[in-house]
């Protein structure tokens, strides 16, 4: 073997080992051929071994660095395996999109910005993030008062914040009859009581609201709701928003997916003195490095902050300066507007295969009420048997046993060709029977 592959081996071991991390710089080649007493043009044929096996990436004017390990290759679909497509969990992470933001962050990663970067941080983040987050989350005509913005780790952080802050321990926080599993988990840990509203093809039933009784909040997904993937039409808003008002109800919107919607505007538009707006970078950008918007009403905004320290769900300094500087440069909206095209590219590949599902065509996630002969959790366990990952409609009811025989199938995960792979097994599969399960 050549003496250039025998000392890429060695590096790369120390990669693989962890000795050598994603992101350390290798030593110039000319030191490191003195360090290792070969010529130097063997440390850069050493180099480019490495960059070839995707174990390092050159960058001109600042050297060679270690690389991130690349993904799994995805799995065949055609046999049962062990391999997972992922239907189940919504993270949608564009091919070129950490290029964009590395670039966005240079200018933090300076000393000085960065030494600031690294210090404590409240509730309220600086005025520059306020003023950041403010353009960011505008919609329509609907513009938030930076004054009242807050910052927490993340949206799931926002929304424990937000029902901490209007529900005390034993009381009731009215929510969708099928919401957000994570609302569930925190009004457990809270000692809230959740109460499941009708919805219907609109969304939440305004009537039923009322029906319920006394509530202490309602927390409502209004665009692109989870699981359901349905977008609440501004009469209904309208409707909403009066019934609100008569029962002096505080609302806790979770804005989450409305980034693939930005020509609707939010409920807080139609209820804006007792909505509370929440939002995050989570699916904007990636879950790795996030933060979380609150958008009181100024009367609300010390209640809010309190509610956000007494938890200790506040932001990094870090995370709300990397927000800003992706804001402000223009490079999250880049990202936005990808998704949305990319979003766009997969509802036609939904459309294609399984044509009739329930959800907003801008949405990641759709609605499958699936056919008689099969109950949810069989056709999630038969389609885990083709390495495919779904979530059951139980996993989003508030009430146990009372979950329709249906399942979400999130969309934003695997390469579009996975997915439409992934859509013809899950085809074939409901047009057969859980009998067949038992034939193989």
């Amino acid at each position: 073997m050549d003496d250039y592959r025998v000392v890429a081996d060695a590096l790369a071991a120390d990669i693989e080992a962890g000795r050598l991390r994603p992101g350390d710089r290798l030593p110039p080649q000319r030191r490191f051929a003195r360090q290792r007493g070969i010529a130097n043009s063997t440390a850069a044929r050493v180099y480019g071994e490495l960059v070839r096996r995707g174990l390092a990436v050159g960058e001109v004017g600042r050297g060679t660095f270690v690389r991130a390990a690349k993904p799994p290759p995805e799995p065949a679909l055609a046999e049962p395996g062990g391999a997972r497509v992922d239907l189940e969990l919504n993270f949608a992470v564009l091919p070129d999109q950490s290029a964009l933001l590395a670039k966005a962050l240079e200018p933090l990663l300076r000393d000085d910005v960065l030494t600031a970067a690294l210090h404590p941080i409240g509730a309220a983040g600086t005025r520059a993030a306020r003023e950041a987050a403010a353009a960011l989350l505008t919609r329509g005509d609907w513009r938030p008062d930076p004054a009242t913005i807050l910052f927490t780790g993340n949206g799931r952080q926002a929304i424990a914040a937000a029902i901490a802050a209007f529900v005390p321990v034993g009381e009731r926080l009215a929510v969708e009859s099928l919401t957000y599993p994570v609302v569930k988990a925190v009004a457990a840990r809270l000692g809230v009581e959740l109460v499941p509203i009708e919805t219907d093809e609109s969304g939440l039933v305004p009537e039923a609201l009322v029906a319920a009784g006394p509530v202490r909040a309602l927390y409502v997904q209004p665009t692109l709701h989870n699981p359901l993937g349905t977008t609440m039409p501004e009469r209904r808003r309208a409707e909403l928003a009066d019934v609100v008002a008569r029962l002096d109800l505080p609302v806790i919107e979770d804005g989450i997916y409305t980034f693939l919607r930005d020509d609707v505007r939010p409920f807080a538009a139609f209820a804006p003195e007792r909505t509370v707006f929440v939002d995050s970078l989570s699916k904007r950008v990636a879950p790795g490095l996030t933060a979380g918007f609150l958008v009181p009403p100024p009367a609300w905004t010390a209640r809010l902050a309190s509610s956000v320290r007494s938890g200790a769900w506040a932001a990094s300094r870090f995370a709300v300066e990397a927000a800003t500087q992706w804001i402000v440069t223009g490079t999250l909206a880049e990202v936005e507007a990808a998704k949305r095209r990319d979003a766009a590219e997969r509802a036609s590949v939904v459309a294609e295969k399984l044509p009739g599902l329930r959800g907003d065509a801008a949405s990641y996630h759709r609605w499958w009420e699936l056919p008689d002969q099969w109950r949810a959790e069989t056709f999630v366990a038969a389609a885990a048997r083709h390495g495919i990952a779904l979530s059951p409609a139980a996993a989003f009811a508030v009430l146990p046993g009372h979950a329709p025989n249906a399942v979400r199938i999130a969309v934003s995960a695997p390469p579009v060709e996975t997915l439409a792979a992934a859509l013809d097994v899950l085809a074939g599969l409901a047009n057969g029977s859980p009998d067949d399960l038992a034939a193989d």
